[in-house]
């Protein structure tokens, strides 16, 4: 069992910058992958970046592609998602995710609850 717990959200003008954070307890997070994904209202949930357990390896939605980072710090057992850029569209409920595997469809078997980002035109 892992427990995930996303910080950071909150309100921005375009053009502004957050930070996600997702702490884990529970089983051994750095064996995990991990995502970030955000669901808009009245649209599916969509991915929008995964790390590798080692963080060696990263993926993005093209969506988000060079304005948003993803990193982890496995000594505190947490990842990141820096965000940069933002546009109105970028405005979801994020969620963090440990991964069951690498690759589309990105399965997750483990989610936090969500933090919102809402970005001001």
């Amino acid at each position: 069992q892992v427990q995930l717990v996303e910080s950071g959200g909150g309100l921005v003008q375009a053009g502004g910058s957050l930070r996600l954070s997702c702490a884990a307890s529970g089983r051994t997070f750095s064996g995990y992958d991990m995502g970030w994904f955000r669901q808009a209202p009245g649209k599916e949930r969509e991915f929008v970046s995964a790390i590798s357990w080692s963080g060696g390896s990263t993926s993005y939605a093209d969506s988000v592609k060079d304005r948003f980072t993803i990193s982890r710090d496995n000594a505190k057992n947490t990842v990141y998602l820096q965000m940069n850029s933002l546009k109105p569209e970028d405005t979801a409920v994020y969620y963090c995710a440990a991964l069951l595997g690498w690759g589309k469809p990105w399965p997750s078997n483990y989610w936090g609850q969500g933090t919102q980002v809402t970005v001001s035109s």
